[in-house]
């Protein structure tokens, strides 16, 4: 005898049938999509190979494709029907970790590889139905008393696996999905929209609403936020904004103007001050999302407008209320003893709930993205029943959807996005108690996550799991789970250390090793060239000395000592005796009146032509360019025997010994110009072998200063695409000398470049490198959060 459902149950059965129908019908229009995207790749050339491949797949789906709509709206069907308590079911889905905990089981190479291909759907879907989902979920919840199981039909990750499996069940190959998942996802989003809003309508209709929510939007002055129109305005009056009427085409100048200012302003602005102008753009739409009203935590760059910036829309002002201080002295009062409560029970399972889950990321990546994004999502519902405030509600939300954005970012291998999702309670923290994290672009938390985050873009999967960089998230984000109560302070520790545990990562590979080693001694030896030639100059602007011997001095001893002091080291006996060598070329060359000094002069000649040679084999010159200089000078000794000027006085030589012998003591920041920069002179002057490294140095291309500027302060560990000699490569920026003339950049497959800083501003300022995560980890997560919440304000305070 059956049991008769409750008035509930019997309507979440019939949200569960109407989304099946929606979802059902819209597969007419994504199997059209899959034609036409296939017909389209059909038409295109190719290679041979290709060509075939392609028409292999269009006529493999012309053939099978009605069976697979047909498959996939039974497998949806079927789904849809409830199941007993406690009976086993046979949808293969991953289990929400929230709803029924992790469970890790044996899995055939067909069940992952379709999980993959599900998950990276699904990703998508979730994207753009995530406000639809929210508010059909919470209604159902309502309804049934619990939240949706892991294999619900309702859930984005089951009905897109159903979708994957049926596809290769009716015979078409899996390789054939991932080329056309582009446009199916897309489609299928949109047909996905659609069946959440009719549930949601029919929910409606039978008078299950969500909750209450007390939204209060406020406008700058003038009435509506730029771009609402009537619509837009009707809408945030129903929420409990004033209801201001202004008619859209009314508005549109006046919005164009400084959308059309500001875009003139950042054309003229290098790469980085664009992104800081992007960023300062989101903090201030965050901020005043936050705390409306509030003064400018931040000097606004040059011209900033208040218009769309890189995508955050202005339309949404704030959905609370409050004002206060600048952000950065916010003073947050003490959570809530139920949401302190709350977070130390999160804290506490996550620690074994991460455990488990990071060794499925090794394995099945994309599905162990899903689960953590879901988990991001149900922690921040579970949180936000025991937050006490709007504001916390607010935080709460604002923080969940921050870190669905970073999760969801292809780019980070997923071994560390499990570790980022670690840190979504201990960030909540330090949101909750320090609410600059929100405007501050320089907050250590937003520092050190942007910091990890940069430096693992670059990285595959395999390439960064069981890494020592890998190991080094992992214990930082273990040491900020170990200290919970200490805020900012533990974020700004862990960040030196992250720093300095950089500086040595990416550098310790033999091959960027030498080469830091080979440019290193370059930036020296040309620093105390510079130098010596300096202190020459000065010692000898009054002395009575030859051309010959000045320009010798200048132009090739100075490369002398300064080549020795780097190889033998600055005190060592040979550079002494070169510094001394110097001084005594310059006595020699004097005026000679006198028997006593010819005598002398003729007695030291061989030492001092030996040591002269001994020079000049340093800087490889040898052979007759060699012989062809010491007789430059000894024609110079000679004439100095007849000169009949003064001669120079015993005790200026000794000034200039003395100076010269200890010159490294007082060695100033030398501007390094035209460094005489290439890999044959590199390993000519320093016998070092230099296979593998692309030296570019300056080669007078102008320049702008601010670019310049820029170049001096790219981080180490981020990752860039250069464009040398026609052949594109992914580097990673992994060292810079001491005065930042020298810039060393390493390829995976063991390629180096060596830049100095003229040149790279040079790259920089025409595209030749470009940096591949420009606006950062956080500040983009923060406008995903926004353009989010400003499509579905209702959100925030639910």
């Amino acid at each position: 005898m059956s049991v008769p459902l409750s008035p509930q149950r019997d309507l979440a059965r019939q949200v569960r049938q109407q989304f099946v129908e929606a979802l059902a019908a819209g597969l007419v229009e994504v199997d059209q999509v899959v034609l036409d995207f296939l017909t389209t790749l059909l038409n295109q050339t190719g290679t041979q190979r290709e060509m075939q491949d392609r028409r292999d797949a269009w006529q493999l789906y012309g053939q099978r494709r009605a069976d697979w709509v047909r498959a996939t709206r039974e497998a949806w069907a079927q789904a849809s029907i409830p199941r007993p308590v406690g009976a086993a079911t046979a949808l293969r889905t991953a289990p929400t970790p929230a709803a029924t905990g992790l469970s890790l089981e044996l899995l055939s190479d067909d069940v992952v590889e379709n999980k993959i291909v599900a998950s990276r759907i699904a990703l998508t879907v979730l994207e753009a139905v995530s406000g639809s989902f929210d508010a059909l979920r919470r209604r159902m919840q309502a309804m049934e008393g619990q939240e949706l199981v892991g294999s619900d039909l309702l859930r984005p990750e089951t009905f897109c696996l159903l979708l994957v499996e049926q596809w290769v069940a009716v015979g078409l190959p899996r390789a054939n999905l991932q080329a056309v998942v582009d446009a199916l996802q897309r489609e299928l989003a949109i047909r996905a929209q659609t069946a959440y809003q009719q549930c949601n309508d029919f929910l409606g209709r039978q008078g299950v609403a969500q909750p209450d929510i007390r939204l209060r939007v406020s406008r700058p002055p003038g009435g509506a936020a730029p771009g609402v129109g009537a619509a837009d305005g009707s809408r945030m009056a129903a929420l409990g904004g004033p209801q201001t009427q202004m008619p859209a085409a009314a508005s549109r100048p006046s919005q164009l103007a400084p959308v059309s200012a500001e875009n003139l302003a950042m054309s003229a602005m290098t790469p980085l001050m664009r992104a800081r102008q992007r960023a300062y753009g989101v903090m201030g739409q965050l901020r005043r999302l936050m705390w409306p009203g509030m003064a400018p935590a931040m000097p606004a760059p040059p011209q900033a407008g208040t218009s769309m910036m890189m995508g955050v829309p202005t339309s949404l002002h704030s959905v609370m209320g409050g004002a206060g201080p600048g952000a950065a002295s916010i003073q947050a009062p003490p959570a809530s003893a139920a949401l302190a409560q709350a977070l130390a029970q999160q804290q506490s399972h996550a620690q074994t709930f991460y455990s488990s889950m990071a060794a499925m990321a090794s394995q099945a990546g994309p599905v162990a993205v899903v689960q953590l994004v879901g988990a991001v999502r149900e922690r921040s519902a579970e949180l936000k029943k025991k937050a006490s405030t709007d504001s916390e509600k607010a935080i709460i939300e604002v923080v969940a959807l921050m870190f669905q954005s970073i999760l969801s970012e292809d780019r980070i291998p997923p071994a560390v996005r499990v570790l980022f999702a670690r840190l979504q309670v201990p960030v909540l923290r330090v949101a909750l108690a320090e609410p600059d994290f929100f405007s501050d672009l320089s907050h250590p938390a937003r520092l050190l996550i942007d910091r990890m985050g940069a430096c693992v873009m670059g990285f595959d999967a395999t390439a960064i799991d069981g890494s020592a960089l890998e190991a080094e998230i992992r214990r930082v984000v273990q040491v900020i789970e170990q200290y919970p109560e200490t805020g900012r302070k533990v974020f700004q520790l862990v960040r030196e250390e992250f720093e300095a545990f950089l500086a040595k990562f990416l550098t310790q590979k033999q091959s960027t090793a030498r080469v830091v080693t080979v440019a290193q001694q370059v930036e020296q030896r040309e620093t105390l060239t510079i130098q010596y030639t300096i202190e020459l100059r000065t010692l000898l602007k009054d002395m009575p000395v030859r051309d010959e011997i000045r320009d010798f001095l200048f132009k090739t001893w100075a490369e002398v000592l300064a080549l020795s002091a780097v190889r033998a080291g600055a005190q060592h006996a040979d550079t002494l005796a070169f510094k001394r060598t110097a001084a005594d070329l310059v006595w020699a060359a004097g005026a000679k009146p006198h028997r006593s000094d010819r005598t002398r002069v003729i007695q030291s000649l061989p030492g001092l032509l030996d040591r002269l040679r001994q020079g000049l084999a340093l800087l490889g010159m040898v052979g007759e360019p060699q012989e062809a200089q010491i007789k430059v000078l000894t024609d110079v000794l000679a004439q100095a025997f007849v000169s009949k000027t003064e001669p120079i006085a015993h005790e200026q030589i000794e000034i200039l010994a003395q100076r010269l012998e200890n010159l490294e003591d007082c060695i100033s920041e030398a501007v390094l110009g035209d460094m005489p920069l290439d890999a044959e002179a590199i390993e000519m002057m320093l016998g070092i072998d230099v296979s593998g490294l692309a030296v570019i140095a300056d080669n007078d291309a102008p320049v702008e200063e601010a670019v310049v500027e820029w170049a001096r302060q790219l981080q180490v560990g981020a990752w860039f695409t250069i464009d040398h000699n026609g052949s594109t490569a992914q580097v990673q920026y992994v060292w810079h000398s001491q005065r930042q003339q020298l810039h060393l950049f390493a390829a995976p497959d063991g390629r180096n470049y060596l830049l100095q800083l003229r040149r790279l501003a040079a790259y920089l300022q025409t595209g030749l490198l470009t940096v591949q995560d420009e606006e950062g980890l956080t500040v983009r997560a923060a406008r995903d959060a926004l353009a989010k919440l400003d499509a579905n304000p209702e959100r925030l305070l639910q």
